[in-house]
C-alpha cells in the first residue's frame, strides 16, 4: 500500500495530466495529420515523371522533410523555442507542446504519405488517364483513395510516435503524463506514479493503435 501511497494522493493530478496528454496529442494528430498529408501528396505529385512533376518543388520538400524528420524530439523542441514563442506566446505549457509536436510529426507523416502513394498501382493511374481524368482528379480521387488503407495505418503509427513526444515533452515542462511522472515521481522516489503514468500512457496507445486497426480493416474491405 505504501508504494501507491503517493499515487492516491495525486489522483487529481493525475486525472488532469491524463486529459492534457489526449488534449496534446489530439491536436497533434489533426494539425500534423492535415499538414503531412499536403506535403506528402505533394512529394508524391511533384515525383519525377509523376502527375505534377517537378523537380525544383520535389527537391525542396524532400530535403526539408530529410532534414527535419530525424532530429530527436527532445532537441527540436529546444530548436524551435523561437517560433513556439512566436506563434503560442510560450515556449512552455500544453500549447506550446502540442505545436511542437505537430510540426515534428507533421514531417513524419510526409513521408509516410508519400510512401503509400508511391505504393498505388500505376496501372489504375494510367487507366484513369486513358479515361480522360484531369490530374487533380487522379490524385485525389483514385490515388489517394486507393492509398487509404495504408495511410490509417500510417496515421496509426504517427499517433504512437506523438504519444511518445508527449511523454518526452515532461522533461520541459510540456504537462501531461510526462511531466506528471518526472515532477511527482521520479523526482520525488514516488514510484507507484511512475507506474501509475506508465500504465494510462500505454492505455491510451492500445486504444488508439486497436481503433486505427480495426479503421484500416474497415477502408481495405470497401
Amino acid at each position: 500500500m505504501d508504494f501507491f501511497a503517493g499515487f492516491l494522493d495525486t489522483t487529481d493530478v493525475y486525472v488532469r495530466a491524463i486529459g492534457q496528454t489526449l488534449l496534446i496529442v489530439s491536436v497533434a494528430m489533426v494539425i500534423s495529420g492535415v499538414v503531412g498529408l499536403a506535403l506528402g501528396v505533394a512529394l508524391y505529385a511533384t515525383r519525377p515523371g509523376n502527375l505534377y512533376s517537378n523537380r525544383v518543388v520535389f527537391g525542396a520538400i524532400g530535403l526539408l522533410v530529410n532534414i527535419i524528420r530525424p532530429i530527436p524530439f527532445v532537441i527540436f523542441i529546444a530548436a524551435i523555442g523561437p517560433l513556439q514563442q512566436l506563434v503560442v506566446g510560450s515556449t512552455i505549457g500544453t500549447n506550446a507542446v502540442a505545436f511542437a509536436i505537430a510540426l515534428a510529426a507533421a514531417f513524419a507523416v510526409a513521408r509516410i504519405v508519400e510512401q503509400s502513394l508511391v505504393g498505388v498501382d500505376p496501372g489504375v493511374v494510367e487507366a484513369a488517364r486513358a479515361m480522360g481524368a484531369s490530374r487533380a482528379a487522379i490524385l485525389f480521387g483514385v490515388v489517394v483513395r486507393e492509398g487509404l488503407g495504408p495511410l490509417v495505418l500510417g496515421y496509426t503509427f504517427t499517433f504512437v510516435g506523438i504519444v511518445d513526444m508527449s511523454a518526452q515533452a515532461g522533461l520541459v515542462g510540456g504537462g501531461g503524463l510526462g511531466d506528471y511522472a518526472i515532477t511527482y515521481g521520479s523526482q520525488t522516489y514516488n514510484w507507484g506514479i511512475v507506474y501509475a503514468a506508465l500504465v494510462a500512457i500505454v492505455a491510451i496507445v492500445i486504444v488508439g493503435q486497436f481503433l486505427g486497426n480495426r479503421l484500416a480493416r474497415a477502408v481495405m474491405r470497401r
